[in-house]
This record gives structure tokens, C-alpha cells and sequence, in this order.
């Protein structure tokens, strides 16, 4: 009987508490909204600028124990500074479970902070304005040197690491004629190629899954720069994927986002009819899981052997977490669910499938996450 009086002083819709309690989820969890701290890292290069920084933001930077570089701030301070940006404590612990050591978002340039310069990213999204706004933030942090980005359909893109053809001809010296190359990027376009991003614009936000992927972002080292549009797009067989696929692949799974509680807030604001056609609609969440589903394979093909992938959402229902990576396991033999390391001391709980890990607002004091960890293994 308390449970229920809890929950009804909620700020949430009564469909939005159905759907929780139809998918197990306590509809308390979202009580914590106004005590989970906000979470930031610094720019890097910035950590001698702490106390100047502090000063700017008006409150003390507390160090996250458990998560190495970040910082928690009270739950309602604005983060309005050049020299930080916001990412969430879970969403951190997402990409180091990649195993990344130190040499749109906000996880790619996290990737790119702990990579270094010890090798290249690519950043795939199906929408060009989240991909402009990863672009956009990875510039203003100045992080972007080795890292491309393609608005592509991620359930079949196909391009590998550029590393994976270092001894490709030269389509000059094969045709005998002189070939464009890439130069080095520069936001500035000629007409013809805002003619062209125009008529992409007007075809909608997405890319389909069977146009080539758009370029639209490089760094001066992400090994774009001096090859032609053919080196760029050559592709490889599923069996030579093993040998040059990539390292390491995250998949930030499209999801209803119930598990973050900074989302659900917007929709007092948005208004809570609109809920119902972006969480809770049945058919919306079907579909949702079965593009989980292929995110997640494609993903996987594109590891090369021996590498690692991890799987998140920001959802806490078993349906767009557990139930994926089951289904994915039954038609992947060669995946192997893998133990986060790192995350002994992290305040989190585990999922209902082994060596899975939920992060959730009571819990973690943190937004909600799931996070699996896959290894690529090869039989002969």
C-alpha cells in the first residue's frame, strides 16, 4: 500500500507507470530524479585549470572514486563551459568495459579522449542531426584528429578500419589517370557540395540502408586524407573481417530511453500525450527490438577475431536488454559473453543473464544503463 502511494506522487502519466510495472520495473526508481548528481569530464589538458574552472561553475568538482576522470556536480547545476562536458557516469562505464586505456556525442568523445593517438574511430549513426551534433561536439573539444563519421544505416555498414588496406593500389597507377583524394577537412563546402547536402536534407534525416554511407566529418589522422572515394568504400568479404575488422566496437543501441531519468523529465515539457508515441507504443517497442537485434549482429560482423564489442541501452526493460543479447547468443556461436574487469567497484547490480551489469538511479545514482560485453572467438 506505501509502494502505491509512493508512486502515485510521482510526476509520471498513469501509462507510463503501467508500462514500468508490465515490464517489472518500480515506478520509485524515478523518485530519485532530484538527488542523482550531474556528471562531467574535463577537456583534456584542462585538469591544471580545476580550481579555475570551479570558480566558473560556481560549485566543487567532486572526483567520481569509481570511474577514473570524472566528476560529479549537484543535480540541478548548469554545465555552460568550454572546458567540460557532461556525460553520465553510467554511459562512461559503457566504453571503458571496452577496455580502452588512457595514452553525440558525449561517448565518442570519451572514446577518442582515452584512445589517443594510438589508433582511429568510427562514429556510425542513421540520423545526419545526431551525427552534426557528435561533429559538432568533438570539434569544439578539438578530439577529432583520428576520427571519421558516416551517417549510415548501422545494421549493414560495411567499411572497415582504413588500416585494413595499406597495400591497396592506387587507382592512378591502375587506370593511368590522375584521381581526386581526400584533403585535409575543412567545414567550409563548395556549392556543388551544399547543392548535395541539400537535396540529402530534403530526402529526410535518415540515410536507407542501401545508400553508401556519407562522410561527414575526418581528422587530419583518421587515414582519410590522401586516399581516393574507392579506397575509402572498398569493402572486404565476412571471412576477411576476422583478420581486419575492427578492434573494439561499442553498439549504443536506439531504445526508449525509460531508464533515463534526464529524458523522461523532458516530457513535462514536451508534454506526456507525446510519451505514449515515443515509449510506449507496443508496436514501436517491437520494432525497437528487433533493430536491437541487428544493430548488434552487424556490429559483431564487423569485429575482427579475437576483438571485443559491448552492448548498451539506456532502457531498463528486459525485453530491449536481456532478451537481445539471448536471442543474439542462439544465432552467434562464435560470441562470448565476457566479465567486466573494471566494474568490481562500480555501483552497479547485476543482470539477469551472467556477467551482464544494470546500472539504474537508485542503485548507482546514476541514469539507468545495461551493459554486456561480447568476445569474438573463431573455431576451425
Amino acid at each position: 500500500m506505501e509502494e502505491e502511494e509512493e508512486a502515485s506522487k510521482l510526476p509520471l502519466p498513469e501509462a507510463f507507470v503501467d508500462f514500468l510495472e508490465a515490464n517489472g520495473l518500480d515506478p520509485s526508481l524515478y523518485s530519485a530524479n532530484e538527488s542523482i548528481p550531474r556528471y562531467i569530464r574535463l577537456k583534456p589538458g584542462c585538469e591544471a585549470q580545476l580550481e579555475e574552472i570551479e570558480a566558473q561553475m560556481n560549485c566543487k568538482l567532486e572526483k567520481v572514486g569509481w570511474l577514473p576522470g570524472f566528476y560529479s556536480l549537484p543535480p540541478n547545476t548548469q554545465i555552460a563551459n568550454s572546458k567540460v562536458y557532461g556525460i553520465d557516469a553510467s554511459s562512461g562505464a559503457a566504453v571503458l568495459a571496452l577496455d580502452i586505456s588512457p595514452a553525440p556525442g558525449a561517448k565518442l568523445c570519451l572514446v577518442l579522449n582515452l584512445l589517443g593517438e594510438m589508433g582511429s574511430v568510427t562514429g556510425v549513426d542513421v540520423s545526419r542531426h545526431r551525427l552534426a551534433a557528435c561533429r559538432t561536439m568533438i570539434q569544439k573539444y578539438e578530439s577529432g584528429d583520428c576520427c571519421r563519421l558516416f551517417v549510415a544505416d548501422g545494421t549493414s555498414f560495411s567499411l572497415t578500419p582504413i588500416r585494413a588496406h595499406p597495400d591497396s593500389k592506387s587507382c592512378d597507377s591502375i587506370l593511368g589517370e590522375k584521381v581526386e583524394k581526400f584533403k585535409e577537412w575543412t567545414s567550409r563546402r563548395t556549392w556543388k557540395e551544399r547543392k548535395q547536402a541539400a537535396r540529402a536534407r530534403e530526402k529526410g534525416d535518415t540515410i536507407p540502408a542501401s545508400q553508401q554511407p556519407e562522410l561527414i566529418f575526418y581528422g587530419k589522422r583518421s587515414g582519410v586524407v590522401g586516399l581516393s572515394k574507392d579506397e575509402l568504400y572498398q569493402t572486404v568479404s565476412d571471412g576477411e573481417m576476422l583478420s581486419c575488422g575492427y578492434d573494439k566496437v561499442l553498439v549504443d543501441a536506439e531504445c526508449t530511453h525509460d531508464g533515463s531519468i534526464k529524458h523522461i523529465q523532458k516530457f513535462e515539457h514536451w508534454g506526456w500525450k507525446t510519451l505514449q508515441r515515443r515509449v510506449l507504443d507496443a508496436e514501436r517497442t517491437d520494432s525497437l527490438t528487433v533493430l536491437q537485434l541487428k544493430l548488434l549482429t552487424n556490429g559483431f560482423r564487423l569485429l575482427k577475431a579475437g576483438g571485443l564489442l559491448v552492448y548498451s541501452t539506456c532502457s531498463l526493460t528486459v525485453a530491449q536488454n536481456e532478451d537481445v543479447v539471448e536471442q543474439f547468443l542462439k544465432e552467434n556461436a562464435s560470441a562470448e559473453l565476457q566479465d567486466i574487469e573494471t566494474s568490481k567497484s562500480w555501483p552497479c547490480r547485476k543482470g539477469s543473464i551472467p556477467k551482464t551489469l544494470r546500472f539504474d538511479p537508485l542503485t548507482s545514482q546514476t541514469s539507468g544503463l545495461f551493459v554486456a560485453k561480447f568476445s569474438k572467438t573463431v573455431t576451425y
